[in-house]
C-alpha cells in the first residue's frame, strides 16, 4: 500500500491541514469581536480627523447602563450635553460656528443618538506674526523656522498644526543652547463673527548656555578616562538636553551600571556654562549565567556564560561562553579592550573551540581571531580582523585537515527598534575575507557574504518579514581543499524550512551532500500579532547551494508558524513542507531558549 493510501498517513495529513486552516483563520481575524454598545451613536455631516475627534468626545459614560438596561434619564442628560461637546471637538479644526442637533431615538428597543452637524465655514487666518527676541534672534535656524511657520494668511486655523509648530520652534531654540527660551506672547484672537482669526507669537530666547565641567561619581573602581568615553559632549560645547539623553543611554546600555542619574545644575552657572553631575550605581562586575534551550537544527542545548566587565580595574571585558548541544559543542573565550575615545569601538581577542556533527559532515575547529571594531554611528559597526584556524573534518567520503590564515573586513548595520520583539526596522551585514598559500594557508580563496532582513509594520497588527542571504567563493583550488566551515550548505530553520539542517547542496558521486561555493536563500513571512505575547504567521522560503551559476536549482518550502515572545527571546514553532517535489514530508522546526 502506498503512503498516500495509508489511513494513518491520511489522518496525519488531515490533521495538519486542519491545523493550518485554523491558523490561517486566526491570522485573518483582524477585527476583534465586541459586545454590542447599549446606545448606538450616528454622526452625520463631517468626516476624517474631525469625525474621529467628535467620536472620542462622545464616549458613553460607564454608568449609562445598569443591569442590562439603559438609564433613559441619564441618556437624555448626556444628549443635552452632547451638542456642546461636539462644538468644542470641532474647534481645533477651525469650525467655530458649527450647528449641532442631537436627538434620541429608540426603534425596536435599541437606543440611538442621532447627531447632525452643520460645521459651517472654517475660521481662516487674517494675520500671522511670529517674531524672535533676545540674543537668539539672529540665529539662522530660528529665523528660518519662524519664516516657515506652517500657518499663514488665508489658511484654516488648525490648532494641532499651530501647537506642533510652536513647540518645534521652542525646542530648536533650546537645542541651540537657549535653555530659558519660551513664548512671552502667544495669542490666537478669534474675530467676531467667528470667520477670521489672528496669530501673534513672540519667542524670547534668553541667553545662550554651554556645557561646563562634568563630575562623575559613584564608580571609583572604573578609571575616570574610561567613564568619560560615555559622554557625548565636551566642555564648551552648546548645552543640549538631547546630548544628556544620549549620554544616559550610553551609560545604561553598557550593562555596567544599574542606576544612572544625570543632573545639570543651572543654579551654579558661571560665564554661561552649566556644570553637570553624573551619579552612578555600578551593577555586578562578574556574572555567571547558565541557560537551557532547544533547536531543531542543533538539538537540546546547555550553556554557561561567564563575564567580567572590569578586568584589572581598567574597564576591559573578559567573557567565556560554553555551549553543549546534541550536534554542536564549543567554547568561546574573548577579551575586549574598549576604545579610549569612542564608546562603541574596541579591540578584541577571541579563541574558539568547536565540534559539530551535522548529517552531512563532522568538523573540529580551533581558531584565534584578532579584531579591531570601529563605530560608524548608532547601529553601524565595522570590523577589520584576522583569523588563524585549524580544522579537522569529514565530508562525504573525504577525511582531511585545513590550516588557514584569514584576514577580512566585516560591516553590520542594525536598526531594529527592539532587540527582543521588534516592530519595525532592518539589518544587513557584509563580510569579505580571503587567504593565500603565501600566508601559510593550505589553499587560496576570496569569499564574499551578504545578508539582510527587513521588518515592515502593516495595519491591523500585521507585519511583513523579509530576509535574504547570498555568498560566493572565488578560488582556483578544488572544493575538496575547502573545510566545511567555509563551504555553503542550506536547509533548516535559518535558511529553507521544510528541509533538514544543511541537507541541501551539491553531492558527491555517492550521493553525499558536500557543500558548495555559492549560496542564495530568501524568505518572506506574514505575521499577525495575537494578544500581548503571541503571534502566528505564514511563510515561503527558497534557496540552495551550488558550485556554478549554470546549475542553479532553488528548493522551496512553505508553511505556518506559531510564536510566543518572552522578555529574553521568542519561542518559535514552524511547520513546513517542501514545494514542488513528489511525496513531500512535513518538517517541524522548533527553537526555544532562555537564561536561568
Amino acid at each position: 500500500m502506498s503512503d498516500s493510501h495509508n489511513p494513518c498517513t491520511r489522518l496525519r495529513l488531515a490533521t495538519m491541514y486542519a491545523a493550518g486552516a485554523l491558523l490561517l483563520l486566526l491570522l485573518l481575524s483582524v477585527r476583534p469581536l465586541h459586545a454590542a454598545e447599549p446606545v448606538q451613536i450616528v454622526i452625520s455631516g463631517i468626516e476624517g480627523e474631525a469625525m474621529k475627534n467628535v467620536q472620542e468626545s462622545l464616549a458613553l459614560p460607564s454608568g449609562l447602563e445598569h443591569e442590562g438596561k439603559v438609564d433613559r434619564l441619564w441618556l437624555d442628560r448626556f444628549a443635552q450635553q452632547a451638542a456642546d461637546k461636539v462644538r468644542r471637538a470641532l474647534e481645533p479644526f477651525g469650525y467655530y460656528s458649527s450647528m449641532v442637533t442631537v436627538t434620541v431615538e429608540s426603534p425596536e428597543g435599541q437606543y440611538r443618538l442621532m447627531v447632525k452637524v452643520l460645521p459651517g465655514e472654517p475660521v481662516r487666518l487674517s494675520e500671522v506674526t511670529v517674531a524672535l527676541a533676545g540674543p537668539g534672534g539672529e540665529e539662522t535656524d530660528l529665523k528660518n523656522l519662524a519664516a516657515a511657520f506652517p500657518l499663514s494668511k488665508g489658511d484654516v486655523l488648525l490648532h494641532q498644526r499651530y501647537e506642533d509648530a510652536k513647540e518645534a520652534l521652542k525646542t530648536r531654540a533650546r537645542e541651540l543652547g537657549y535653555l530659558d527660551a519660551d513664548f512671552s506672547r502667544r495669542e490666537i484672537r478669534i474675530e467676531q463673527p467667528a470667520t477670521t482669526a489672528s496669530i501673534n507669537l513672540l519667542l524670547a530666547t534668553g541667553e545662550k548656555f554651554y556645557f561646563g565641567v562634568t563630575g562623575i561619581h559613584g564608580a571609583p573602581d572604573y578609571p575616570d578616562s574610561f567613564l568619560r568615553r560615555y559622554l557625548t559632549y565636551k566642555p564648551g560645547e552648546l548645552f543640549s538636553y538631547p546630548a544628556l539623553g544620549e549620554t544616559q543611554r550610553n551609560f545604561t546600555n553598557s550593562e555596567r551600571f544599574k542606576e544612572v542619574v544625570i543632573t545639570p545644575d543651572k543654579e551654579s552657572v558661571e560665564a554661561s556654562r552649566v556644570p553637570v553631575t553624573v551619579q552612578l550605581k555600578p551593577g555586578p562586575r562578574i556574572t555567571l549565567r547558565p541557560g537551557i534551550g532547544y533547536g531543531t537544527d542543533t538539538g537540546a542545548r546547555f550553556t554557561v556564560r561567564y563575564r567580567d566587565l572590569n578586568m584589572f580595574d581598567l574597564g576591559h571585558e573578559f567573557y567565556s561562553h560554553l555551549y553543549i548541544a546534541e550536534r554542536l559543542q564549543g567554547l568561546v573565550t574573548g577579551y575586549v579592550i574598549p576604545s579610549s575615545t569612542d564608546v562603541r569601538s574596541s579591540k578584541t581577542v577571541q579563541v574558539n573551540l568547536q565540534r559539530e556533527e551535522a548529517k552531512t559532515y563532522t568538523s573540529r575547529i580551533a581558531a584565534l581571531e584578532l579584531g579591531h571594531n570601529r563605530s560608524f554611528g548608532v547601529g553601524k559597526l565595522g570590523t577589520a580582523y584576522v583569523k588563524a584556524q585549524y580544522e579537522e573534518f569529514t565530508v562525504g567520503l573525504q577525511d582531511s585537515t585545513s590550516r588557514l590564515l584569514l584576514p577580512g573586513l566585516r560591516f553590520t548595520d542594525n536598526r531594529y527598534d527592539n532587540p527582543v520583539r521588534p516592530q519595525k526596522g532592518f539589518r544587513y551585514a557584509l563580510d569579505l575575507h580571503g587567504t593565500h598559500q603565501s600566508l601559510g594557508s593550505d589553499t587560496a580563496l576570496v569569499q564574499i557574504l551578504a545578508e539582510g532582513g527587513y521588518l515592515l509594520p502593516l495595519p491591523w497588527r500585521f507585519s511583513l518579514h523579509t530576509r535574504a542571504k547570498g555568498g560566493t567563493t572565488l578560488l582556483n583550488d578544488p572544493l575538496v581543499d575547502i573545510p566545511p566551515s567555509l563551504r555553503f550548505f542550506t536547509g533548516g530553520d535559518q535558511s529553507v524550512r521544510g528541509y533538514s539542517y544543511k541537507s541541501l547542496g551539491p553531492r558527491d558521486a555517492s550521493g553525499n551532500v558536500i557543500g558548495g561555493k555559492q549560496l542564495v536563500t530568501g524568505s518572506i513571512e506574514l505575521e499577525r500579532a495575537l494578544f500581548k505575547s503571541w503571534g502566528v504567521s505564514v511563510f515561503y522560503d527558497a534557496g540552495n547551494t551550488f558550485n556554478t551559476f549554470t546549475d542553479v536549482r532553488l528548493f522551496r518550502g512553505a508553511g505556518f508558524g506559531l510564536h510566543y515572545f518572552t522578555p529574553v527571546g521568542a519561542l518559535n514553532l514552524s511547520v513546513a513542507r517542501p514545494v514542488g517535489v513528489e511525496k513531500p514530508a512535513t518538517h517541524f522546526h522548533f527553537t526555544v531558549g532562555f537564561e536561568l
